[in-house]
């Protein structure tokens, strides 16, 4: 990168909003990784579960050690990191995930951050958004992480709280008060126009080496995976059965086929919660336009395709070099599509 161009971006002043979206929330870190390469200045962070853990995480100055462990795990080690638990209220618990955290951001503050930091979470007793701006930034994390049924929520008080992308996964408002120059929103539950791969938006090389890593992967052997999916499968048909209960067929069936049909109501609520997810945040982005918005497929991955992280955080870099580009009058071609990487248009004079 020239001299003028480093001089073009240097006094800008970033708003910066990190949607919810799972494991797609990688994509966050190569966002962050370019903006900071360009010399913007981020004034302020907004995030929503993924989001607001690398956003908090961040603001916290802890990013690159944080980004080097989640690239150093394997897909068995994400796998170790799962918490079983027998809950109605959620198939899994976090607390090894947030011991990590812990390890990374101790006991820091929200109002001690060197960026002033909005996460977000819902409170199901009251059916409303909840905004973290002061208080433990663990706790924040924590709440805004409990993907409803999946994750065991975070009681405070009278106060059930659970993943913010029920009702706001592209928490844009708490940023509009930031004195900025621009806001850059970052959707990782997007709509796209054709089921999109990771491979197909990463540059070439880049998606070579995600295809070895998946095949290393694929050849692995001598963990216990059967043994971990048992539990999950497990876990997911007991809070099942605490929602509902299962169907008489499904009781009448074997073993096998029905700890596949258990497996398979899991990844229907997370796949359904994703299109939830993303239909909202289109409502986000059309009541407050970001001035820069940037989208990743929710096609790409699954959201709880953790050990892929390396990819994802390719990902995030290459469309945030696209639409940066763009934003700074640019217009130099990139691996990914204008329909997936969005800015939002200049208002009508």
């Amino acid at each position: 990168m020239n001299d003028d161009r480093r001089g073009a971006s240097r006094e800008k002043r970033v708003a910066l909003v990190l949607g919810s979206g799972g494991a797609r929330g990688y994509a966050h870190i190569g966002v962050i990784e370019e903006l900071e390469r360009r010399g913007y200045q981020v004034v302020a962070v907004s995030g929503c579960s993924m989001g607001a853990l690398v956003g908090g995480v961040y603001a916290a100055g802890q990013l690159e050690a944080y980004r080097d462990w989640v690239c150093r795990l394997d897909y068995f080690d994400v796998l170790r990191l799962v918490d079983i638990t027998w809950s109605p209220m959620g198939a899994m618990k976090a607390s090894k995930v947030m011991a990590k955290l812990e390890s990374l951001v101790g006991d820091t503050r929200i109002e001690d951050l060197a960026i002033p930091v909005t996460t977000v979470a819902t409170d199901l007793t009251r059916q409303r958004e909840v905004w973290f701006q002061s208080g433990p930034l663990l706790e924040a994390i924590r709440a805004s992480i409990a993907v409803p049924g999946v994750i065991t929520p975070v009681h405070r008080g009278d106060q059930v709280l659970v993943d913010g992308g029920l009702l706001n996964p592209l928490p844009i408002m708490p940023t509009l008060a930031a004195r900025a120059d621009l806001v850059l929103a970052v959707n990782v539950t997007a709509h796209s126009p054709r089921p999109v791969t990771l491979e197909e938006l990463l540059p070439p090389e880049a998606a070579r080496e995600e295809r070895e890593r998946e095949a290393a992967r694929d050849a692995s052997s001598g963990v216990d995976f059967a043994g971990w999916v048992e539990g999950v499968r497990s876990a997911a048909g007991r809070w099942i059965d605490g929602l509902g209960g299962r169907e008489t067929e499904e009781a009448a069936g074997d073993a096998e086929s029905d700890r596949r049909r258990q497996w398979g109501r899991l990844d229907t609520v997370l796949a359904s919660f994703d299109i939830t997810q993303a239909a909202l945040a289109k409502y986000k982005v059309a009541g407050h336009p970001p001035d820069v918005l940037i989208e990743v497929p929710k096609t790409v991955c699954g959201a709880y395709e953790f050990h892929r992280a390396e990819a994802l955080i390719t990902l995030g870099r290459q469309l945030a070099v696209e639409a940066l580009d763009r934003f700074e009058g640019r217009h130099q071609p990139g691996w990914g599509s204008r329909a997936i990487v969005v800015e939002p248009e200049a208002p009508e004079a």
